[in-house]
């Protein structure tokens, strides 16, 4: 007997260079099995914040897109308030991480770690 399941898809983009980064960090971790799952949370001073982080799970009900051989996945109840979002990775003297542009906040805090 076959899973005949099928796995949503969202409209979170990463880009190439925040995918380049994804890889590089699951090379140093030394796993072929983590996926980059990106969620929104209640918290911060806007409302929402968003979660980064690596899993190996794939949950029921989430939602999976592949980057040349980088997995996202996003849940559910997130993927409404992700849809458009693009993830990028910045390098800079001034800034290092993971940015998240995303249409659906509607507002920001100061610090730009949470939103509305």
């Amino acid at each position: 007997m076959t899973d005949t399941t099928e796995i949503a898809t969202h409209g979170v983009e990463l880009s190439e260079v925040a995918a380049n980064k994804v890889r590089s960090l699951l090379e140093q971790e030394g796993r072929d099995d983590l996926r980059l799952r990106v969620a929104v949370q209640p918290g911060g001073c806007s409302g929402l914040i968003y979660q980064l982080y690596f899993d190996e799970r794939l949950l029921d009900g989430d939602a999976l897109r592949d980057y040349d051989g980088v997995e996202v996945v996003v849940d559910r109840m997130s993927v409404p308030y992700l849809d458009g979002a693009k993830i990028d990775f910045a390098d800079t003297i001034e800034k290092q991480g993971f940015t998240i542009d995303n249409p659906n906040a509607g507002e920001s805090c100061a610090c730009g770690g949470s939103f509305g």
